[in-house]
């Protein structure tokens, strides 16, 4: 395991893995086993796969009985602004996660936004290599303690709100022009796709979003242009 010691981080995680090398393929990014012919154990993505729908089902749990009298579109976008990229990608950076990330050459030298999307995949990963090793719970006690406190902020800065709504209004409020998408960038196998949109006002680029569908990416775009310009 060159320069990753998986143990302290089950510590950090409080958690004793069964079986260690589930968790060091959380953390193992496809292109690391190009670069690495000889090691043993897959790449993440499966585990993400699997990560992806523990997470999206402990969550809507959690949002179901934390917000009783909320109606399901509500509910739909608390869930999305908390298990999308950003917020998974900070929590995955407060926990350390940035240190045990297996990459190639040229992925360990992406930052901002393209690591954030790594960091995002391995926290999922994680979940899932909880699930399989420990069960329901235990996957469930992790997201709890580490993902959920983040629903404070969300609604307090009402970060679940339609951002590409939010935006195109104050594009057109300020530009007099509608903001539109396309999509940059999209890799991945079928059952995993990442797309990359860019946001652009008047032809120009004004911010980019990623996401596993076109939606979410857009979304995230917006987002980021909100930021980008303190609206």
């Amino acid at each position: 395991m060159p320069g990753r010691d998986f143990q302290s981080f089950e510590e950090t995680l409080g958690v004793s893995f069964n079986d260690l090398s589930l968790l060091r393929q959380a953390f193992t990014h496809r292109s690391y086993l190009n670069e690495h012919r000889g090691e043993k154990g897959g790449h993440n993505e499966r585990l993400e796969f699997l990560g992806d729908a523990v997470l999206e089902l402990i969550s809507t749990h959690f949002l179901y009985e934390k917000f009783p009298d909320k109606p399901e579109g509500d509910l739909t976008a608390y869930r999305a602004a908390l298990v999308n990229a950003v917020t998974l990608s900070e929590v995955a950076q407060k926990l350390g996660m940035n240190d045990y990330l297996l990459l190639s050459r040229g992925e360990a030298k992406d930052t901002g936004r393209a690591r954030g999307v790594l960091l995002a995949n391995a926290f999922e990963a994680v979940v899932g290599a909880i699930y399989l090793d420990q069960g329901y719970d235990a996957a469930r006690a992790f997201i709890s303690e580490h993902l959920f406190p983040k629903i404070d902020e969300i609604i307090k800065k009402k970060l679940w709100q339609d951002s590409k709504s939010a935006l195109q209004e104050k594009v057109q409020e300020v530009e007099g022009v509608t903001p539109y998408y396309s999509v940059l960038k999209e890799a991945g196998p079928d059952h995993d796709k990442r797309f990359v949109v860019g946001v652009y006002v008047k032809d120009k680029l004004i911010a980019e979003g990623s996401g596993k569908a076109k939606q979410e990416a857009e979304q995230a775009a917006a987002q980021a242009a909100l930021e980008k310009n303190g609206w």
